[in-house]
């Protein structure tokens, strides 16, 4: 992934990860669908993980009710705040 910040995009259902990842992919969006990391928290088990550019993602999906953002950076998550969302 050629950036220096990751991001893990949480959703409510596995169905909005798949729709997400359905999106993100036809877009040529780098990213992969993975585990959500045990300090974080989901309802469906699995997350959206890319380097890309937070405003990419978001230009995508920011429309999607209940996404969270998460950076990682070295040891700890940060939540970002998602604009576009509803």
């Amino acid at each position: 992934m050629p950036h220096d910040r990751v991001y893990y995009l949480l959703f409510a259902t596995i169905h909005d990860v798949l729709k997400a990842e359905k999106r993100l992919k036809s877009a040529g969006v780098n990213m992969e669908v993975v585990p959500v990391p045990r300090s974080l928290s989901s309802d469906c088990g699995v997350c959206i993980k890319s380097s890309e550019p937070m405003q990419v993602l978001v230009g995508f999906l920011g429309d999607t009710a209940g996404l969270r953002c998460f950076t990682f950076k070295g040891t700890e998550y940060r939540e970002e705040e998602v604009s576009g969302s509803e």
